[in-house]
């Protein structure tokens, strides 16, 4: 893909940030590569230059100068792309934001809080801590707000708390013409307008620039309890989940590890789960309903083939569990360690889940592929750890044709090609394939808002003006 402006006009910005930026603005190559950074097997692109930004003049006056030249502009978070989103196939200027990291505004009786995009997540909820107030959105990776809510992240909460589309409750964002705008007021709901905060949360840095966000907080549960159970087959872990979400069991995460995935977590966290499928669970209440939850989940559990649910209130042990969770990906390689894996996700209604899951297994076993499958399975959303051998073009190759059947296997059932990693390079051709004509209609947004294009280009399929 051609980059946007010639070597003449890129050194011509490079030239103007360096004046105004002097050591914040660096061409080291090094430092360039490692803002293209991502965790597929997606061929590096890296930025021109690489900008640390310490305030949001800084960022207006960044996007100004990149604005005059038509210079491209990507915005960088903690670096934990899973699609491509940081990738600069048309060149451009990374923006960084790892010094923007602090609370803006804190309001407990809202029980809401105003942060600069690069704070991560683990950050903020350390600064939460003593507040008795918590920030719930947990997709694994330390990733920062601004990315989360460029990504419309998820995670391990989701379940109960909702995505980063329930938690901005408002943003501000620099705009392609350099001006900040402020999408809501902090009001809990409004019936004013366009609802632009929802249109920005998920747009991958395609339409604008986040340089405050405003979140929902939740108080911290009196009481959490956290367990897991085996089962026979995933199918049954699946059915269970379905059973549970029907019966209106409030669950705080549900967590699917396959029995590759339940044998690898053991192996590199220092588990003794059986090495079965497996449910990691949660839940939040106080004393009484927490009681009443886990009860009537064991039975459920228990109706599936489960034999063994094990749950405690030690903070130690919950914290050992959500820990080994996070590590699924790196376990997996552990446990491949002559493998290249790479992680790519669906997500289906509720109902689907068993079949979705049931029918990816046996794609996995039919084309003799390594695919430990992990998953967000209270709402319907699974990963799979897709792994090859290292320099095996055949084998890449298998596992890509796999990826597609798996993201039009979930849209043929009403779900989606990604429940949370987001579309950026990888998956853009499935965009159309989920949305349809709806598709043109935000190439048709892009293009008011970004009529230049300088909005993190080549993502969403949207490089072709």
């Amino acid at each position: 893909m051609a980059k946007h402006c010639d070597e003449a006009t890129i050194d011509r910005v490079c030239e103007e940030l360096k004046a105004a930026f002097g050591d914040r603005f660096s061409r080291n190559l090094s430092v360039r590569q490692a803002h293209s950074h991502n965790v597929t097997a997606l061929y590096q692109q890296a930025p021109d230059g690489v900008v640390y930004a310490t305030n949001k003049d800084d960022v207006v006056k960044i996007v100004k100068i990149c604005a005059k030249h038509k210079m491209p502009i990507i915005a960088f978070g903690a670096g934990s792309s899973i699609e491509g989103q940081l990738n600069a196939p048309k060149g451009g200027i990374s923006i960084d934001f790892s010094k923007m990291d602090q609370v803006v505004s804190f309001s407990p009786e809202d029980m809401t809080i105003t942060v600069q995009p690069g704070i991560t997540r683990e950050t903020l909820n350390s600064w939460l801590r003593d507040s008795g107030l918590f920030f719930p959105i947990d997709p694994g990776a330390d990733a920062s707000i601004g990315g989360m809510a460029s990504t419309r992240a998820s995670g391990t909460n989701a379940v109960r708390y909702g995505t980063m589309r329930e938690a901005v409750l408002s943003a501000e964002a620099v705009m392609a013409d350099g001006r900040i705008i402020r999408t809501a007021s902090r009001a809990k709901k409004s019936a004013a307008g366009y609802d632009l905060t929802r249109l920005l949360v998920g747009s991958e840095g395609t339409l604008g620039i986040f340089t405050e966000i405003t979140l929902r907080l939740h108080p911290v549960p009196e009481v959490v309890s956290c367990g897991a159970c085996t089962f026979p087959t995933v199918t049954d872990a699946c059915n269970a989940v379905i059973e549970a979400i029907q019966c209106a069991i409030p669950l705080a995460r549900v967590e699917l590890l396959d029995e590759f995935m339940t044998k690898a977590c053991n192996a590199y966290s220092g588990l003794t789960l059986d090495p079965l499928p497996t449910l990691c669970v949660e839940f939040h209440g106080d004393k009484t309903s927490v009681a009443a939850q886990v009860s009537l989940f064991g039975e459920i559990a228990a109706s599936h083939g489960s034999k063994d649910f094990k749950h405690s209130t030690d903070p130690d042990k919950r914290a050992e569990l959500w820990k080994a969770r996070h590590e699924a990906f790196w376990a997996a390689q552990a446990s491949l360690p002559d493998c290249d894996v790479f992680s790519t996700d669906a997500c289906v209604p509720i109902s689907r889940l068993a079949d979705c899951v049931g029918e990816t297994q046996k794609d996995l076993q039919e084309h003799h592929l390594i695919g430990p499958m992990v998953g967000h399975v209270g709402d319907g959303n699974f990963h799979v750890l897709l792994a090859y051998h290292k320099g095996n073009k055949e084998e890449e190759k298998k596992v890509y044709e796999f990826s597609e059947r798996l993201s039009e296997r979930a849209i043929s059932m009403d779900g989606t090609c990604t429940g949370e990693h987001g579309i950026g390079q990888r998956k853009a051709k499935y965009l159309r394939l989920e949305l349809g004509d709806a598709v043109d209609y935000m190439r048709a947004i892009k293009k008011a808002l970004d009529p230049d294009n300088i909005f993190n280009p080549g993502k969403y399929g949207f490089e072709d003006y």
